[in-house]
């Protein structure tokens, strides 16, 4: 049996495995993968194998798109329904339009649009980002006096030094991982998006504030 990583999650894999087997049989094959992972995850199995699925089809829907090439960097990040897009496109216009497409996708409940129009940054920028992200997370898993905390369950990603949060938490896990991650050494700002256990999600767009 052929099983995808949820949590680092193989895109190419996932998308070959969309386009030859189909949605269902994809669905199929994510959450073998996503049950081991749910042990520790507050999203129910399903859920976890619906936001892999989530992340392919916004991708799709926005690379598939002529305006989206080489010149753009999109980051999705996706947790229970909610999508964060993050990174460089060369103009407004198309930060528009990357909120329309992924609104667009099956299973959107919320977007939140952090890209900023501007040129793509650099490789070695791109890498810089990829290793404060590493660092990130590291640093999550310093957090040792909140009892139940458990790391895995905030997930992060960075563009040019801001770190993004996600998560299903507490208001104490919350301010916890908030002022553990702004310690990170190369983290300019954070920005959260966390859904608190006591509250639900309604079906909205935010767009980030000009």
């Amino acid at each position: 049996m052929i099983k995808c990583n949820p949590i680092g999650f193989r895109l190419a894999l996932c998308t070959l495995l969309l386009s030859l087997l189909g949605g269902c049989a994809a669905m199929v094959v994510g959450g073998a993968a996503a049950t081991g992972a749910a042990v520790h995850d507050r999203r129910s199995v399903g859920t976890v194998v619906d936001d892999n699925v989530l992340r392919v089809r916004v991708r799709d829907a926005l690379f598939a798109h002529e305006q989206f090439d080489g010149s753009t960097r999109i980051r999705v990040l996706v947790y229970d329904g909610w999508v964060l897009l993050a990174g460089e496109v060369i103009d407004e216009a198309r930060v528009e339009l990357a909120t329309e497409l992924a609104l667009g996708a099956d299973g959107v409940v919320k977007v939140f649009n952090e890209l900023e129009p501007m040129t793509r940054v650099s490789l070695s920028a791109s890498n810089a980002d990829r290793w404060l992200t590493t660092r990130v997370n590291t640093s999550l898993a310093q957090i040792r006096d909140l009892p139940g905390f458990d790391p895995s369950r905030v997930k992060a990603t960075s563009t040019r030094g801001v770190v993004y949060l996600m998560g299903l938490v507490s208001q104490a896990e919350a301010e916890a991982a908030t002022e553990q991650v702004r310690m990170v050494r190369g983290v300019e700002r954070v920005v959260t998006m966390f859904q608190f256990i006591e509250e639900q999600p309604r079906p909205t767009a935010t767009r980030r504030p000009d």
